[in-house]
């Protein structure tokens, strides 16, 4: 069992300084160009920084405003130094670098080797390992305290990559990196022209058509890719140079990419003004059933194309912050104006929960839509699949178990933030006990735009 890794390339790869270290890593921040979005993970070369760590220090410049939310980083790499016939991890409690330790969540690296049978300690594969180490002072620049879960791949599978994100996904606390470059030793132009192919495979999530000519650590990417797909996510291309581009010549070069993978919110397509004109449509409803007892009656003729087509709507109310009512659709089967008006009725004087709304109560009302997703049924094994694959304030979630079905919105997120809770007070809702399960229950997933 080794206590601390030591560094092993200190002094050769980067400065073991760690004064000139911290003022390197600072200005390679500094120079990038800013993200458009904060990932959820990132690609990133491991090379000398004064080859690759201008384009490192632009995959990292996309986390700094993720300074105070990011508690453990997931690091993976290729194995250089010693064969690896899967994946390896460290038995360290902490992983040493110029400036200071960061520590290993050792509880969790144990609960995997236990699990997982591809994944089992191997130090001697993380004491000469350059690919892991590199990304240590830019994370702990970035970053406040972190735990972290490093692991060199070898021969293992993508698919066995993604199943060891899918269990260290985690939600907004977790940032999982991918230490790859890319094209080696080739000339100038050939490096240009594979990087911008390996480029544009990550672009498009195709993991199929990358190999180790694309990308060194490839195997870690397209398990990546391939969760990264499964969860939805987008890519933004950060940086692409080589060494040509950085520091030594062009006749033998070797790429460097800076990708990141960011959560995609639901899209916020409808317009101000046309949410303005639903917002109304619900209180009109509310205020028809108040004086005349039934939804408000909806003319489509008088609606943009958009809201007369077929979508799904909840309709939340609000009196003094405690619920009021909510009644909603999962499935599109009428128009939106006309799904509004009937849930925002119903929301006042169907729920079964709530007396009917009185006319007092009408100016006290705060009233929250949203706007569904089709339902996508998610495909698990076990209640732990089922629980690995959910986005915490993203997904909304549909559970059916024979004539028993309950959802949860995503903002239900909001109060109960734990994967395992949630799920717990889905069964409930459904008139299940909490700890219930059977390979017979079916979950689907769906994402809402709302105000």
């Amino acid at each position: 069992m080794t206590e601390i890794r030591q560094p092993a390339v200190a002094g050769t790869f980067y400065t073991d300084d760690p004064c000139l270290l911290r003022n390197q890593v600072e200005d390679f921040l500094r120079d990038a160009k800013p993200a458009h979005h904060a990932p959820k993970a990132l690609i990133a070369p491991h090379a000398g920084y004064v080859y690759s760590g201008p384009v490192a220090g632009s995959a990292y410049a996309a986390v700094t405003s993720l300074r105070d939310r990011i508690t453990r980083v997931v690091l993976l790499g290729p194995a250089h130094r010693v064969a690896v016939s899967g994946i390896a991890a460290s038995s360290a409690r902490a992983f040493a670098s110029p400036l200071g330790d960061v520590p290993v969540d050792r509880d969790t690296v144990a609960g995997l080797v236990n699990d997982l049978d591809f994944v089992f300690y191997m130090d001697e594969a993380h004491a000469l390992e350059h690919s892991l180490e590199v990304h240590l002072p830019f994370l702990q620049i970035v970053l406040d305290k972190f735990v972290l879960l490093p692991f060199a791949v070898g021969g293992a599978q993508p698919t066995q990559i993604e199943r060891l994100l899918e269990i260290l996904w985690g939600g907004p606390e977790t940032l999982i990196v991918i230490s790859s470059d890319l094209s080696h030793y080739h000339d100038y132009a050939t490096a240009q022209k594979l990087d911008s192919y390996t480029t544009d495979r990550i672009e498009q999530f195709d993991p199929d058509n990358l190999s180790g000519e694309h990308a060194c650590g490839q195997i870690p990417v397209r398990g990546l890719l391939r969760a990264a797909t499964h969860h939805r996510l987008q890519v933004e291309t950060l940086d692409i140079r080589n060494s040509g581009d950085t520091a030594g010549p062009r006749d033998q070069v070797v790429g460097y990419g800076a990708y990141s993978l960011y959560e995609a919110l639901p899209n916020r397509s409808l317009p101000k003004a046309e949410r303005t004109r639903l917002t109304e449509l619900a209180q009109q409803s509310i205020k028809h059933g108040l004086d005349h007892g039934g939804p408000l009656p909806v003319t489509l003729e008088e609606w943009p194309e958009a809201l007369r087509s077929a979508q799904a709507s909840f309709i939340t109310l609000k009196k003094n912050g405690d619920l009021r009512g909510c009644i909603g659709s999962l499935e599109a089967t009428r128009p939106l104006v006309e799904d509004v008006a009937h849930n925002a009725y119903a929301a006042a004087f169907r729920d079964p929960r709530f007396s009917q709304l009185a006319p007092d109560e009408f100016l006290e009302l705060h009233i929250h839509i949203s706007i569904l997703s089709p339902p996508e049924p998610i495909t698990f094994g076990s209640q732990q699949e089922l629980l690995d694959q959910l986005r915490p304030g993203i997904d909304g979630l549909i559970l059916t178990e024979g004539n028993s079905r309950g959802t949860f919105l995503p903002s239900v997120w909001e109060n109960i933030p734990e994967r395992n809770s949630f799920l717990q007070q889905l069964k409930r809702k459904a008139g299940l006990d909490p700890n219930y399960w059977s390979p017979t229950v079916r979950v689907a997933r769906y994402t809402t735009e709302s105000w």
